[in-house]
């Protein structure tokens, strides 16, 4: 799997690309990740029918850092997402965002009019004030994922807590994911989530007139799914919150077959 970079007006961001050239779909990784995360969809099927792009986040991966601090709050990322969509020919993607990157999908519902849908998993839309105790389950490993400095022992309790409790999962590639992550991004997305540092995603759900897909791995660690299930979704694929077997906040990683065919199943069924 080849990295490849992109020029942005004000940074470098890379990415990853898959061999297939239907639908376009915008991989967007999560907090302390990278495009690397998406191995098992570029390297699958689903890639090989599809066109999949997996960016690197600013100050993730291999991407440069963001040029200002600030940017590594959720309208900062919408605006690179959607820069790089664009640039890449990927502007009626649609887009699938693992936890923060489901927050910035969600951000960038506006930034990318043409985008076909959303799908967005590990990530409970938050309002203002965010909901928190009743959005997450209470989880310490959380904490790692906002402060600078992060130990090779704080990586490995953060990396476990994307699993289903007792998986047999080597946690090595997300312990490497989040041990080069520039530290300030974890700082300036704990800053931006303040009033008017997002926009309010639970408004987003309830009014939103493309289709949502919303992915939830039985085993969660993190974040809660009757909260996610309690919020108003006319655009809810099927109607309610796609669960996942033997799958905790990464699904794509832990169950790549069954992830794979519910997003396979819902490019079909949008068109």
């Amino acid at each position: 799997m080849q990295m490849k970079k992109l020029q942005l007006a004000s940074q470098t961001v890379a990415y990853y690309e898959s061999g297939g050239d239907g639908q376009p779909v915008l991989l967007i990784h999560g907090n302390s990740a990278s495009g690397l995360t998406f191995r098992h969809q570029l390297e699958s099927e689903l890639g090989n029918t599809h066109r999949l792009i997996a960016l690197d986040l600013p100050g993730h991966g291999d991407s440069d850092p963001a040029p200002d601090s600030s940017a590594y709050g959720m309208p900062g990322y919408a605006a690179v997402v959607a820069e790089a969509a664009e640039a890449l020919g990927m502007a009626d993607a649609v887009l699938v965002g693992w936890s923060l990157g489901g927050h910035i999908a969600l951000e960038a519902h506006n930034y990318l009019p043409q985008a076909k849908g959303f799908v967005i998993y590990g990530t409970p839309p938050l309002a203002f004030p965010p909901d928190m105790a009743n959005a997450f389950l209470p989880n310490p490993a959380v904490n790692v994922g906002f402060t600078a400095v992060v130990s090779e022992a704080d990586a490995l309790t953060y990396a476990t807590s994307f699993f289903a409790p007792n998986a047999e999962i080597d946690p090595a590639p997300f312990i490497a994911d989040i041990l080069r992550t520039d530290g300030n991004a974890r700082v300036g997305l704990a800053a931006s989530i303040k009033p008017d540092g997002y926009q309010d995603e639970v408004a987003i759900v309830a009014n939103l007139t493309r289709p949502l897909a919303i992915l939830h791995g039985a085993e969660e660690q993190l974040v809660s799914e009757p909260y996610i299930s309690s919020l108003t979704m006319p655009t809810l694929w099927r109607g309610r919150v796609q669960i996942i077997p033997g799958a905790g906040h990464a699904p794509h990683w832990e169950q790549p077959q069954a992830f794979n065919n519910l997003l396979t199943n819902f490019l079909a069924e949008i068109g």
